[in-house]
C-alpha cells in the first residue's frame, strides 16, 4: 500500500498498451453531437465503452435522458463509507464533426493513429482521452490500497458539451442530492504548454449579442441617393467604436469587471501566454492599458466583433444597404455585472446617439466562475501534482475560454479543480486533432497521485475549508 505503487500502476497501464486500447475503443464511436443523425450513437458510447469499465471499478450507474432534446447523461457512484471525502468527476463523450477526408494523409478521425508522440483521432484530446485518463487512474489507486479508493467517487458524463452543454444545469439541479460532493475534479481544455502541468479553477464567461440597425426595407442606388440616406453600416461601425477602442479597450463601463483581486494577480504573474509552437504572435499593446497580456486573458474582459455584415460581401452592388448587423462576444470574468449586460449596452448606445440600434442577446451563454486561488483545495492539488511530477504546475484562476463550470460551482455549490491533459497545439475542433503521448502518460501518474492523496488528506482539506 503506497502512493508510489499507485503511480507506478498508472504508468504501467500506459506502457503496456492498456490506455491506447481503451482510447481506440472510444474514438471508434462517431459521437458527433452536432449531427442530429448521430443522436442514437450517443447512448452507445456510454453502454459499450463506459458502463462496463465503471462496473469493474464498482460503480453503480444510471443513464438519464437530457431535457430539451439534448443527449443522454450518465451518472455513477462508488460509495465506500459515510464520512469519507467525496469527489465528483466530469467529462463529455461527444465530439465535434469528424471532417472525414480533411485530415493529414487522409487519416480517419474514428481511428487512433500513432505518429511519433502524436496520437491522432477525433476526441483524443477533447474529451475522450482526458476522461479516460481520469477514470483509468482510479484502478491503480484501488490496487495499491487493497481494493479501496479511500474516498467516495461520483460521476457525471454528458453527450452535449459540443452543442453548449444543453440540459447539464437542469440535470445537476434535478439530481443535486445524488451529485453532492466535496470537490469537482475534472479535465478539459489545454495546459499552458505541453511541458508544464496546469490547474485551472473555472473559466471566463461568454456572452454573445447582436447589434442590428435596419433603416429601410430595401437598398437604394448609391449614386442617386448617396448623401441623402443614412448608411446603416457606417452608423453601426461608429457605434461599435464607442464601445471598444482601436486598441481593444472596453469603453462601456457596464461591461468592465471589478479590479483583479490580489490572489488572482499573484497566480497570473506566473503565467505566460503564447510562445508555443503554432501560437500566433501576441500583440502586446492590445487590450486594457496597464495590464499584462496574461492579465488581459485570464483576469479581464474582452469585447470582440465575431462578424459584421451589410449588403453582399461576395457580390457588392452600387447600393446603400438597408440594414447592418454585427455579431459580438464578451468574454468576462468573475466580478462583472452579467445580469445587466444588455441594459448597459443599450444605455451606452443611447447616450452616444445610437438609440435606434437594436441590442439582442444571442447564442449560448456561459457564466464566469473562479475558485479563490488561496483555497485549501487549490493548495492541496498543486502540492500533489508537484510531488508527482517534480514540476511547479501553472495555476490559471480561470481559463480564458469558457466551460459549463457554473453547473458545478453554482448549481451544485462545490469548489472546482480542473487538470487538463491536452496542450495548445492539439488541433482541438479541427482536422488532425491529437493527444501527446508524454502528456497522457504524465496525466495518468498525476491523477493517480491526486486520487491517492484525496484518500490520505481529503478529510484534512475539508476541515481547513470549513474553518
Amino acid at each position: 500500500m503506497s502512493r508510489d505503487a499507485a503511480i507506478s500502476g498508472a504508468y504501467a497501464y500506459f506502457d503496456d498498451g492498456g490506455f491506447l486500447a481503451d482510447l481506440r475503443r472510444r474514438v471508434a464511436i462517431p459521437s458527433e453531437s452536432q449531427k442530429p443523425e448521430r443522436k442514437p450513437i450517443l447512448a452507445t458510447y456510454f453502454n459499450e465503452t463506459i458502463v462496463p469499465d465503471l462496473g469493474k471499478l464498482g460503480f453503480a450507474t444510471e443513464m438519464v435522458d437530457g431535457p430539451h432534446g439534448s443527449g443522454p447523461f450518465l451518472l455513477g457512484e462508488r460509495h465506500e463509507a459515510d464520512g469519507l471525502p467525496t469527489v465528483l468527476i466530469y467529462g463529455h463523450g461527444d465530439v465535434v464533426r469528424g471532417y472525414e477526408g480533411k485530415w493529414r494523409d487522409n487519416l480517419s478521425p474514428w481511428e487512433v493513429t500513432v505518429v511519433g508522440e502524436r496520437w491522432y483521432g477525433r476526441g483524443t484530446a477533447d474529451n475522450k482521452g482526458q476522461h479516460t485518463i481520469n477514470l483509468a487512474a482510479l484502478a491503480p489507486v484501488m490496487a495499491a490500497r487493497g481494493g479501496k479508493l479511500g474516498f467516495n467517487a461520483k460521476l457525471i458524463l454528458e453527450m452535449g458539451e459540443e452543442i453548449g452543454s444543453v440540459g447539464l444545469r437542469e440535470v445537476c439541479a434535478a439530481h443535486k442530492v445524488a451529485l453532492k460532493a466535496d470537490v469537482l475534479i475534472a479535465s478539459d481544455g489545454p495546459r499552458m504548454s505541453a511541458a508544464r502541468p496546469t490547474v485551472f479553477l473555472g473559466s471566463r464567461g461568454s456572452f454573445g449579442f447582436d447589434l442590428r440597425l435596419k433603416l429601410r426595407d430595401g437598398g437604394h442606388h448609391s449614386g442617386n441617393w448617396g448623401g441623402a440616406l443614412r448608411n446603416p453600416a457606417t452608423v453601426l461601425v461608429h457605434a461599435i467604436s464607442t464601445m471598444v477602442s482601436k486598441d481593444g479597450q472596453i469603453l462601456v463601463e457596464g461591461l468592465r469587471p471589478t479590479p483583479i483581486p490580489a490572489s488572482v494577480k499573484a497566480a497570473i504573474a506566473d503565467l505566460k501566454v503564447g510562445g508555443n509552437p503554432g501560437d500566433p504572435e501576441v500583440d502586446a499593446d492590445w487590450g486594457e492599458p496597464g495590464l499584462s497580456t496574461e492579465e488581459r486573458v485570464f483576469g479581464w474582459n474582452t469585447l470582440e466583433i465575431l462578424s459584421i455584415l451589410a449588403g453582399n460581401p461576395d457580390i457588392p452592388v452600387n447600393a446603400i444597404p438597408p440594414e447592418a448587423v454585427a455579431h459580438m462576444q464578451l468574454r468576462y470574468v468573475v466580478g462583472s455585472d452579467h445580469a445587466n449586460f444588455v441594459a448597459s449596452i443599450r444605455a451606452h448606445l443611447a447616450a452616444h446617439g445610437f438609440s435606434d440600434i437594436e441590442v439582442k442577446a444571442s447564442g449560448s451563454a456561459f457564466a464566469a466562475t473562479r475558485v479563490d486561488p488561496d483555497s485549501p483545495w487549490v493548495v492541496w492539488a498543486l502540492d500533489s501534482i508537484a510531488r508527482t511530477t517534480g514540476k511547479k504546475p501553472a495555476l490559471l484562476p480561470n481559463l480564458g475560454g469558457s466551460l459549463p463550470n457554473d453547473a458545478f460551482s453554482e448549481v451544485l455549490g462545490m469548489p472546482t479543480i480542473w487538470v487538463p491533459h491536452s496542450y495548445p497545439a492539439c488541433s482541438q475542433h479541427a482536422p488532425d486533432e491529437h493527444l501527446l503521448a508524454p502528456v497522457a502518460r504524465e496525466g495518468l501518474g498525476m491523477m493517480a497521485g491526486l486520487f491517492w492523496d484525496l484518500g490520505e488528506h481529503g478529510a484534512d482539506v475539508i476541515k481547513a475549508v470549513n474553518k
